[in-house]
């Protein structure tokens, strides 16, 4: 594309200039006070789900300059990220400022799942969140690889609205509500365009009548399954099998995939 485009030349000064396998100062205290961020993941098919994250701010956590990590809240139940991560460990984040900075940070690189316990064993400094609904049930970790900016131009400044009462402390959001009016209700009208599910009678079976003197073969025995054989679903998957890469607790978590 770039080169029916003619934009080569921008495009390798841009490389130059902006891309980074990690992240410097400025990047990590642009992070560290994001309160949102926009986050892409696929499945092993490649096929794509884009999302929303958002926190209190500093609730994405830069750990050391190439990984970051951020706590999975209680949500609707589908997991369409984690399982994604689960599946494809590539994943793209998008973090804009669009109050202050009016300015953009695109990270990509390659994420893990780590339980909280495990994540706070290692990380003994991060908060507990005394918020219901917003105590993590899981952190992703991501191993940076690119850190590009995202310029300015088409972002429109937003003015931040003041804090109601209760806001500050999570007491004028619904975090982890399961109350489906809290969460929106069907403001897009998806659940009052499902039509009803018809149950289908099954059909009467005829019986056949058989002749005295035919015999009728008893179906065969089905063959005795062999005891302790694995499925193919209880192999670890990419993303959890340890692999000799960098040093540090996090850093042999993340296999490369050839090409």
């Amino acid at each position: 594309m770039q080169t029916e485009l003619g934009t080569g030349g921008r495009a390798d000064r841009f490389y130059d200039d902006q891309v980074r396998d990690r992240l410097n100062p400025r990047m990590r205290e642009f992070v560290a006070r994001q309160e949102m961020f926009f986050l892409s993941t696929a499945d092993r098919r490649g096929e794509c789900d884009s999302t929303f994250r958002a926190g209190p701010a500093g609730f994405v956590r830069v750990l050391d300059d190439r990984t970051l990590t951020y706590p999975e809240y209680r949500g609707n139940g589908v997991m369409a990220s984690l399982g994604n991560i689960r599946e494809n460990p590539h994943v793209g984040i998008l973090l804009i400022d669009f109050a202050q900075d009016r300015i953009g940070l695109h990270i990509n690189g390659r994420a893990l799942l780590v339980p909280d316990e495990r994540m706070r064993a290692e990380h003994p400094d991060l908060p507990e969140d005394p918020v219901p609904g917003r105590r993590p049930q899981m952190w992703v970790a991501v191993e940076v690889e690119e850190a590009y900016i995202h310029c300015s131009k088409h972002i429109p400044r937003l003015v931040k609205a003041p804090l109601q009462k209760g806001f500050a402390t999570g007491g004028g959001r619904s975090w982890g509500t399961d109350d489906v009016r809290r969460k929106g209700g069907d403001h897009f009208g998806a659940a009052a365009e499902r039509r009803p599910v018809q149950p289908v009678e099954a059909p009467v079976p005829v019986p056949v009548p058989v002749p005295g003197h035919v015999s009728v073969p008893r179906a065969p025995e089905p063959a005795p399954v062999a005891a302790g054989r694995r499925t193919a679903s209880a192999q670890p998957g990419p993303a959890e099998r340890p692999s000799a890469r960098r040093g540090g607790w996090l850093r042999g978590w993340f296999p490369r995939q050839a090409g």
